[in-house]
């Protein structure tokens, strides 16, 4: 009769402690690269928000007013997966063709925002007083949007889609064209998720409460931010 020879109980009991030691180092490693490759997506896609601000407004692409200078527009808008405004009213204008944002920021949720990559996005346009409309569920313009204004004004936030798995900080970019970050600890609440969301004056100073079109704070200058946070540029 042949002898076999197996493992015996120790020496599976140590297998398993090696396999339960290197799980512990590893997953909380992994779990850390996905946040930061989240938070790198999230900056990135901010950036190319910048530049297709900047794409349509100066094509003068959406020109409601028919003055002969082009306004900023929605994430819809500018993926061109729904007609732009014009004179006649919300999307009466062409589609974008072609479009100055990728194809995976044109799908615009029932909130108004954007979901990519672990974090969600939004963009504000001013009323004519200087507030934040909000995009319209599906994409495109909600109506109410000042011509004027919106040749020189807009503002888009970035936030985790759920805080502390997706990401952590929250990011906001303007006309100016800096990306800045907080570590969205200090407000009443980290903004995650479609529960806690940036208002239109979140990262904007306490002096210009209420709008889009006063300065945003960096660093509590020239005043501190209304939602609480500090605000700094990202190099």
């Amino acid at each position: 009769m042949k002898n076999s020879k197996g493992f015996t109980l120790i020496e599976l009991m140590i297998v398993v402690a090696i396999i339960a030691i290197i799980a512990s180092i590893a997953i909380p490693n992994l779990l850390s690269a996905r946040l930061s490759a989240n938070e790198s997506a999230a900056i990135a896609t901010l950036r190319n928000v910048v530049s297709a601000q900047s794409q349509i407004q100066s094509q003068g692409a959406i020109d409601t007013d028919v003055d002969g200078i082009g306004e900023h527009g929605w994430f819809a808008e500018m993926a061109g997966s729904i007609n732009m405004r014009d004179s006649t009213g919300a999307n009466g204008g062409p589609i974008l063709n072609p479009p100055v944002l990728s194809g995976s920021l044109s799908v615009v949720n029932a909130n108004g925002f954007v979901n990519k990559s672990g974090y969600f996005f939004q963009i504000y346009l001013p009323d004519p007083a200087g507030a934040g409309l909000v995009e319209n569920g599906g994409g495109g313009s909600p109506t109410g949007e000042s011509a004027d204004l919106c040749e020189t004004t807009w503002v888009c936030y970035a936030w985790p889609a759920a805080f502390s798995n997706t990401g952590n900080r929250a990011f906001v970019v303007n006309q100016t064209g800096d990306v800045l970050q907080s570590n969205n600890l200090n407000g009443p609440a980290s903004y995650t998720s479609t529960t806690s969301t940036p208002a239109d004056d979140s990262a904007f100073v306490t002096t210009a409460a209420g709008t889009i079109t006063g300065a945003l704070s960096i660093g509590n200058l020239p005043a501190a931010a209304n939602d609480g946070n500090t605000w700094v540029v990202i190099n």
